[in-house]
């Protein structure tokens, strides 16, 4: 069964052109070296909730919008060795820089997570 990291981003609707730019290129080069699916979606529907909600997880601040992400893999052995190769790729040295990520990467949430389900 596949693998999946999962990734929820707060990104600043200002920045949210760079972003897109930012996730292409980088999701050009996940598949590149084997996911089998990059995703990236931005919340149209996603309220605060009582408890919990993907603003509240996030800290979200009035002019951001979450964004949710994944990537699929065909295994956890698989996903280790893409994200190794990903890592190390110089094309993604520019956004790997604080100052030239269009988000707050200390608010992002994310993880590995085993598939269950596969319709």
């Amino acid at each position: 069964m596949a693998y999946v990291d999962g990734f929820v981003i707060p990104v600043p609707r200002s920045k949210l052109e760079d972003y897109k730019k930012m996730a292409a290129a980088s999701g050009a080069i996940w598949k590149e070296f084997g996911a089998l699916q990059f995703r990236e979606t931005v919340a149209d529907d996603v309220k605060p909730g009582e408890h919990t909600s993907f603003p509240q997880a996030v800290q979200l601040k009035d002019d951001e919008v979450v964004v949710f992400s994944w990537i699929v893999y065909a295994s956890r052995a698989a996903r280790d060795e893409i994200n190794d190769k990903v890592m190390k790729d110089p094309r993604l040295a520019e956004f790997m820089q604080p100052e030239n990520m269009p988000f707050d990467g200390k608010r992002m949430i994310y993880g590995g997570f085993e598939m269950i389900v596969d319709l």
